[in-house]
Parts: C-alpha cells; structure tokens; sequence
C-alpha cells in the first residue's frame, strides 16, 4: 500500500492472498485493528474474497484475497464487496501435499464475473455436503459496517464492612499492611523502623478487634467509626493502612450503599467492569457536551440501561484520533455474512441412531460374556 502510485498518476491495485487473522485479529486501538482502520476509512479495499480451503501446497487453511485499490469505480466508492469462493472448487487426482483442491478456469472466470457484476446478493448453484444448493455468492456492504466503537461501562462500588474476627484475619494478606514492617534502611535503623512498624500492626490488630461486630453498609459511617475509635485509641493510621484495612474488612454486597470519591462521584467496581461495541454509524454522528457520540448514547439506552440502571459510560475512555468517547475498532467477520442456518436432524432419526448403538453395544457385551464363560 505504501508504494501505490497517486491516484493522479493512475493509481493502483493489488490483490494481496492472506489467512483470515488480518479479518479480526486484535481489539479496537491495536495495530491491526489500526491498519484495517486505514484502509477502510481511506476508502482502499474493493474486495474480499474467499478462496477454498487445501488450495496451497504447504498449508490448508482458509485463505482470502484482499483487492486493494485507490482508484475505485464511482459506483464502488463508500463500499465493499465480499465474495465467497470457497466452493468454486474441484479435488485434484493427485495431491501435493497438502493442496488437495484446485480452482478449474470457467470457476476462475466465474470468480471474476462475479467481482465486476458488483451485485449484493448474488447466487450461484454450488454442491455442498453433497446437496446441490443455490447459494449467495456476494454482499456489498458501506465501509462502516465494519467499524465499531468500543465503550467502557462502569457500575458503581458497593461494599458492607465488619470488624469481624474472619475479616481481620484477612488483614494479614494485605499489601500495605505486611508493609508496616519492612524498611529500606540498613543495619540498627533498619531493625528499629522494622521494629516499630510491627508495634504498629499490633496496635492496629487491637484497635480492630475493639470495634462492635456491627455489619457496615455505609463505607463513609465505617470510616468514621475507624477513625473515631483510632483517635480514641491515640493511633495515627496513614494512608497506605486505612487502605489495607478498608480492603480486608469489607466484602461487595448489592444492598449497600454506592462508595463516593471525596468529590461525591460514584467509584466504578473493577470486577463489574463491562464493555460494548457500538456499530458505526453511516452518517453523521454528532457528540454532546461530554463527547458521547449520539449513536453511542442511543445504543447505550437501548441495550444497557433498561439492565443495569445505574451504570454509566466511562467518558476517559476516547478514541486518540478522533477524541470522542469510545475507541474506534474494525473488523471484518467474514462467515457470518454468509452462514445458513442448517436444521438439525427431527428427534425421531437421533432417537433411531441411539437405540441402534445401544442394541449393537448388547450384542457385542453378549459375545464378551458368551466367550468368558466357554
């Protein structure tokens, strides 16, 4: 792509045969998801087709060609076309390692044909699992159908608190705490920080076992109850130990009240932690005064709200190149423009299969039994 020549001088197009990992590989930011990014928004890819499978000596995997261009025909310009292929095949007499397939001339030509038609919703007769079927062959899709953007949705912390003996004994694990009594420094200064910093954790292991037994749904009347009683206690608690203490004595519980930031904004619970991806819209998509596309907002009434009341969208999460809410992602999900729904088999046929190997699974234990006991 880097060295096509200037539509001005003419332009260029290639085909470039890949697996099907550049379809999707990588979530929306990453750099595979970027360069899909590129060559969508920039308007380059024409087509994608879908080759046979066991079509190259070394490998059978699926494999697709991607028809770059940046002079596309007026008509074609804002689309894509997709043409599945993978049955415009037939088996060699001989095989060559793993290329067991090969595509004759009139399908070649037909593979063709049906590029230039440019026609979404194009069939063509193909046999499949031994039924001959008409099938859709092409589909034209706008370049944003490809495009997503990726929400972050939070929901807000609830924690119960209780100074039970099961929940200070937690307080052990505890990062900030175990580091009451460790130093850096060497030597006699270091045993005697090391020292006091096990004094303190004592002090603190008393403090807590001091506080009622009584079960915390407020963190804020919790964190006066610690801080009314270390102050009784004539105990000094830094930052670094109010935090492993609130950790280790509190437990989430839906029916406690929301945990606020010293601003009286709702703290976001990691492990409630969601995202969505919004499609693209086609059009324009304006934002509101927190950058929130209007496709985003919509898509976030609709689907998440009505389940989880007081979610909300994290608005720190934007896209770097545009600056909107949400990260912006493309992928190409190629089979699923193309999937027929296949029944599965009436009940009655399974019922007959099973009752089959059961009466063949009696038989061959009847002849087991019959050749021990001769």
């Amino acid at each position: 792509i880097a060295h096509m020549k200037e539509p001005k001088e003419g332009g260029s197009r290639i085909a470039i045969i890949m697996n099907g990992s550049p379809l999707f590989t990588g979530d929306a930011g990453s750099g595979e998801s970027e360069i899909r990014r590129f060559i969508l928004e920039n308007d380059l890819l024409e087509a994608l087709i879908a080759l046979p499978e066991q079509l190259f000596y070394n490998t059978g995997i699926a494999t697709y060609v991607w028809v770059v261009t940046n002079r596309k025909a007026r008509a074609r310009q804002g689309k894509v076309q997709l043409i599945d292929a993978s049955g415009f095949w037939v088996p060699m007499r001989k095989s060559l390692g793993d290329k067991r397939r090969e595509i004759p001339p009139e399908r070649a030509q037909d593979i063709l044909k049906i590029l230039a038609d440019f026609r979404d919703g194009d069939t063509r007769r193909l046999t499949r699992d031994g039924k001959d079927e008409e099938v859709v062959v092409s589909r034209v899709f706008p370049t944003t159908h490809f495009g997503f953007r990726k929400i972050t949705v939070e929901r807000p912390l609830r924690l119960n608190f209780q100074a039970s003996p099961e929940r200070i004994a937690r307080l052990e694990d505890e990062k900030g705490f175990q580091n009451l009594a460790k130093s850096k420094k060497k030597g006699a200064a270091g045993e005697k920080a090391r020292a006091e910093g096990r004094r303190l954790q004592e002090s603190i292991r008393a403090l807590l076992r001091a506080l009622p037994d009584t079960l915390f749904r407020d963190r804020q009347e919790f964190e006066r109850a610690l801080g009314e009683a270390a102050r009784k206690a004539g105990l000094k608690l830094s930052a670094p130990a109010r935090r492993a203490i609130l950790s280790a004595l509190s437990e989430r519980d839906e029916t406690a009240t929301i945990c606020r930031d010293k601003d009286g904004n709702p703290e976001p619970d990691p492990e409630l932690r969601d995202t969505e991806r919004v499609p693209l819209p086609a059009g324009d998509d304006p934002t509101d005064a927190d950058g929130v596309p209007a496709s985003v907002r919509a898509f976030f009434d609709r689907e998440v709200r009505p389940h989880v009341p007081d979610a909300w969208i994290d608005t720190n999460k934007r896209d770097p190149r545009d600056g909107r809410v949400g990260v912006v992602g493309y992928e190409i999900n190629f089979n699923r423009y193309f999937y027929r729904y296949s029944p599965p088999r009436p009940l009655e046929e399974i019922e007959a299969d099973i009752r089959d190997i059961e009466g063949e699974i009696v038989r061959m234990l009847a002849e087991v039994t019959g050749g021990a006991g001769t």
